[in-house]
């Protein structure tokens, strides 16, 4: 019984928020809620919420500190140079634009977290897909399945954790995976080439002057709607940012009022050239501070959300001495921070009540259980298969914690090492980042201005095909 609910509370989570029928806060918080009443635990339910709480409030405390220590950085102009570098390959040609997005989420995700990934990402393209109304799922679609493939790095998260489970070497897992990987990461590439083949077929290709042209009239209707969606194409996201005329890296030739735009624009000030929050004096203090903090926390010399917590502080005291400008450099990015965290501990209420209950469980073992006894010498395969949904429908640590261990007693029954399961295992990450249980999901759709089932909608096929090129892969080549 605890299996059917299971599957069921998730299938309605994810079908309503998909039909647009609750938002996600709301659904991650009443379906449980209401499943928990039907398991006959309704009692328990504060316990099952403290408990989820608890065991996410340091990934909440995180990203609320990193979503300000990066908003910051785009606020002084460390990430500039990066965007003009962008600008000059991508110019104004949507296929350049969405194989850029690509190739940047994957060099950032070298650091192994997927929220700075994300951050860094959105706050470089958003502008140039907002500007030139780009498909906005595009890039949270692309930038999510380049850094799942990213995610695999030993410091990232899954391999550590599989090595762990399984009381074998992180190296011994990852390295002989190189090779599937990189066919994961080309795969992704030509996704990302194909996409922009279409977003180039529906929009044609402008250059830079032709799009400032264009911009002034469509930023006026922008100006008078502030804060709300007026003059944005339907289905491109949330308040025209990207309409600014100084959001491609030129000068443009903004007005008074246009240059008070960076206090009400979402946050992506990263483009104005112009703006008040530039720091260019202290640039390389900032980025002295930003490669520390990312060494800090590959190294892990203090737990991440200190790391951010500390660094935080320190960029705002240093760039904004004045209490006036902290005050405002939070307020420009509270709204962001708001619905990231609360998505958090919304998630919470999910993987609480989940894991509380033993529905988790029972789902884990009706999988295993159900694997027909010929499989067995296959279990590689199976691992690799099996991956992609239930990294979905869990947190990597039940996965691998929980299920991986199983599967590998399953494998050594039939003569199929335990290496063998490990790399397997990796093949869902794909997919599992556009997870509603991955916290970082929630940053790149809330900067992005993206609806949750829009992005669920886009990328579940996509990131599902890059998984099973990689399983593809690791078989050809002997991996898995």
């Amino acid at each position: 019984m605890l299996t059917i609910l299971g599957f069921t509370m998730i299938a309605t989570f994810l079908v309503l928020i998909m039909l647009k029928k609750m938002s996600p806060i709301a659904a991650l918080v009443l379906i449980p809620a209401l499943f928990c009443v039907f398991v006959g635990k309704g009692g328990k339910l504060g316990d099952y919420v403290i408990d989820g709480v608890t065991s996410l409030a340091p990934t909440a405390a995180m990203l609320m500190f990193a979503i300000v220590y990066f908003g910051v950085m785009i606020d002084v102009g460390l990430f500039d140079p990066i965007v003009r570098g962008i600008l000059k390959f991508c110019k104004a040609d949507p296929l350049r634009i969405v194989v850029g997005t690509a190739v940047l989420a994957a060099i950032v995700s070298l650091d192994g977290d997927g929220s700075t990934t994300f951050m860094i990402t959105v706050s470089a393209m958003y502008p140039l897909y907002k500007r030139l109304k780009m498909s906005l799922v595009v890039m949270t679609g692309v930038a999510a399945m380049a850094n799942g493939v990213m995610n695999t790095l030993p410091w990232g998260g899954p391999t550590a954790r599989a090595a762990t489970a399984l009381k074998v070497s992180a190296s011994d897992i990852f390295v002989p995976m190189i090779p599937a990987l990189a066919v994961g990461m080309l795969a992704v590439l030509v996704l990302s080439y194909v996409l922009g083949r279409r977003e180039r077929k529906r929009l044609g290709v402008l250059t830079l002057d032709d799009v400032l042209v264009e911009e002034p009239a469509e930023s006026e209707t922008v100006l008078v709607g502030a804060g709300t969606n007026k003059g944005v194409e339907k289905g491109t996201g949330g308040p025209g940012v990207g309409n600014d005329p100084k959001a491609t890296g030129s000068s443009g030739s903004g007005t008074d009022a246009d240059a008070e735009l960076p206090d009400e624009d979402d946050g992506f000030q990263g483009l104005d050239p112009n703006r008040a929050t530039l720091r260019p004096k202290l640039y390389w203090f900032n980025a002295l501070l930003t490669v520390t903090l990312l060494v800090a926390m590959i190294m892990e010399w203090l737990p991440i959300p200190v790391l951010f917590l500390l660094g935080a502080a320190l960029a705002l005291t240093v760039n904004f001495p004045h209490m006036p400008d902290q005050k405002a450099r939070l307020g420009a990015h509270a709204e962001n921070v708001l619905n990231v965290s609360g998505m958090v501990f919304a998630a919470a209420v999910f993987t609480g009540v989940l894991q509380g209950t033993g529905m988790v469980d029972h789902m884990a073992t009706w999988l295993v259980d159900n694997i027909p006894d010929g499989m067995g010498p296959h279990m590689a395969f199976v691992t690799g298969v099996l991956s992609i949904p239930l990294t979905y429908f869990m947190s990597n640590d039940g996965f691998y914690f929980g299920i991986v261990p199983v599967l590998a007693e399953a494998g050594n029954a039939h003569g199929v090492s335990t290496l063998e399961i490990a790399r397997a295992s990796l093949v869902g990450q794909p997919l599992h980042m556009s997870s509603p249980l991955v916290p970082a999901v929630y940053v790149l759709v809330g900067m992005a201005k993206v609806e949750f089932g829009d992005h669920t909608r886009f990328v579940v096929k996509w990131a599902a095909l890059t998984s099973l090129v990689v399983l593809g892969a690791g078989i050809l080549f002997g991996i898995i």
